[in-house]
């Protein structure tokens, strides 16, 4: 089985030095494919699997020596493509529980409007009740009522947790990147995080001129992150790096401003 690998990915890796293909990508997805198709025979974290990783990586060394000392990035290359290769089916698994996720959530948020739908017809009954009271205690009653409607603990709690999840996706979609996961897999986590992101929006305050331009530099982020899927690896990578560090640096300066307009407010 070593051999076979060995072989497919020394005649994959001739071949494409005689057409003037032999780049990084190419390798990467020599080694990918070649190590793709034989992993499926063997355990997940086997003995076998990594011996193949390590014969995959080991031939491309060997296929590349006269190319001299610069061969890092071809090195490079060729682990991430067994990294990926050795995973596919993981992958493959996390693609489809991210879709069961996406579909349970999604649930979710509808019990959760159900739910505010049906405070928001109590509230409103309440309230018509309210109608036939004394006036102080009408006033109170309406008080109450637009107390639990606009309160700053829920608000600020929603806020947190959509903020929480935009940048989780986004820790995820760089992890993904990372270790060799599918652009389908990438993409659904930046779909995410451009969902979340979107709730994590003030809706009605006034932020600092600061923050506004970093919100649009995650969209714009956001953006290049999407199309950037086509791309070379190593700028998918590098893009996902600054739509991560970029959203640290938003929610950051967002909590600052929340704290202050807290501590005015008190």
């Amino acid at each position: 089985m070593a051999s076979n690998i060995k072989e497919q990915i020394q005649a994959d890796l001739q071949q494409a030095k005689a057409t003037g293909q032999l780049r990084s990508e190419k390798i990467r997805e020599i080694v990918k494919t070649a190590v793709a198709q034989v992993a499926s025979e063997f355990k997940e974290g086997s003995i076998e699997l990594r011996s193949l990783v390590k014969d995959a990586v080991s031939t491309v060394i060997e296929n590349l020596q006269d190319k001299g000392t610069e061969i890092k990035e071809e090195v490079t290359a060729s682990i991430e493509g067994a990294i990926e290769g050795v995973n596919t089916k993981r992958h493959e698994a996390i693609v489809k529980t991210q879709s069961e996720l996406q579909r349970l959530q999604a649930q979710i948020d509808g019990e959760e409007d159900k739910i505010q739908q049906e405070v928001d017809v109590i509230l409103a009954e309440i309230a018509e009740t309210g109608q036939e009271k004394t006036a102080s205690t009408k006033n109170a009653i309406n008080s109450a009522i637009d107390a639990i409607k606009n309160s700053d603990e829920v608000s600020l709690l929603q806020k947190r947790y959509a903020q929480l999840q935009a940048q989780l996706s986004i820790v995820r979609a760089n992890l993904a990147a990372r270790y060799g996961g599918r652009s389908e897999e990438v993409k659904n986590y930046l779909d995410e995080a451009k969902t979340w992101y979107d709730q994590a929006r003030p809706q009605a305050e006034a932020l600092a001129t600061q923050v506004e331009q970093k919100s649009a530099q995650i969209d714009n982020k956001l953006s290049e992150a999407g199309t950037s899927l086509a791309r070379k690896e190593h700028q998918i990578k590098q893009t996902l790096r600054e739509l991560l560090l970029a959203t640290a640096d938003l929610f950051k300066d967002k909590e600052h401003s929340e704290q202050d307009k807290t501590v005015t407010r008190k």
